[in-house]
């Protein structure tokens, strides 16, 4: 029993910390996660995804759940008329082929060329040849303003010692409490080098630029056993990067914050039948059924 009253105490300690540094936040002026959020619903910005095949249907979900727009094209001979009518671009090489990557490249470079907002999912960077040569190469031809995976992935394509077994992070390379001044560290580095933004997700989601990096703590563990809440943050995160441009860092940090809580709302209205299939809806009910004020108060994160 005083193992358990231990637990919750550490427990509500914790809770207590972490909100207590969003205050700290909030004291300092960085309200703009929020304001982010509703900028999304205002515009409703239309984001062309070419993206995984596994995971098409959940990323159209969560993008229309928050007051996005999807049009999905992986058709070469159509992503640039289609990427010009949009406002972001979402390349994502989860289910890579040989057919879909020029269809990237193009979509891309006229997706710089008329200056749209574009991130890139590294999906799997590592596990083969063929996913990081193209991602290499993607990066070498297209200027991203955000690339966001695991932090193996990001490891992998900044050149160092990740690993990766198809969507998820070495457990070697994790972020957690004892290396999180050294993953930041390296995400600032990595973030000057690629000129962009990363974000890393994971028990601990890091999104750095050069000189900044928001640490949070939203989210459940049980998000990682169900399949596409990555990619499905990617196009979200798209879209907050089209609705708010000049605001890049704020709205990559905001649309993590968003995935994470909606994690935990899910989590919490799961019903005792419930399983993942039932979580991964109640994960974009909870998106949908969000403002940018809820947002505020249940944003869990510091500024380093």
């Amino acid at each position: 029993m005083d193992t358990f009253i231990g637990i919750c105490a550490v427990f509500l300690f914790d809770r207590a910390y972490f909100a207590s540094l969003f205050q700290v936040c909030m004291k300092k002026g960085e309200k703009m996660l929020g304001k982010c959020f509703e900028k999304v619903r205002e515009i409703n910005p239309l984001i062309h995804n070419i993206t995984n095949y596994v995971t098409v249907n959940d990323v159209a979900n969560i993008l229309l759940a928050c007051g996005a727009s999807p049009i999905m094209s992986d058709e070469a001979d159509e992503v640039e008329e289609i990427t010009s009518i949009c406002k972001g671009l979402n390349i994502n090489i989860g289910t890579l082929n040989r057919n879909t990557i020029p269809a990237m490249l193009l979509a891309g470079k006229k997706a710089n060329e008329l200056g749209h907002q574009i991130l890139l999912d590294p999906v799997g960077a590592g596990a083969g040849k063929l996913r990081i040569g193209t991602a290499q190469e993607l990066m070498q031809e297209i200027r991203f303003d955000v690339i966001r995976g695991n932090i193996s992935e990001i490891r992998t394509l900044a050149g160092g010692s990740g690993s990766t077994r198809g969507v998820d992070a070495a457990l070697t390379d994790a972020v957690q409490e004892n290396n999180l001044d050294e993953s930041i560290a390296f995400l600032k580095k990595f973030a000057e080098k690629s000129r962009c933004i990363i974000a890393v997700t994971g028990a601990i989601d890091l999104v750095a630029d050069q000189d900044t990096c928001y640490v949070i703590r939203n989210g459940r563990p049980e998000m990682g056993k169900i399949t596409g809440t990555g990619c499905q943050l990617s196009g979200m995160m798209t879209a907050f990067l089209a609705a708010c441009p000049k605001q890049k860092l704020e709205a990559a940090a905001a649309a993590v914050c968003v995935m994470g809580l909606a994690g935990e709302i899910g989590w919490k209205n799961m019903q005792p039948s419930d399983g993942n299939v039932a979580y991964r809806g109640r994960i974009i009910d909870a998106v949908s059924q969000m403002d940018g004020t809820r947002l505020e108060e249940g944003a869990l994160y510091e500024i380093r």
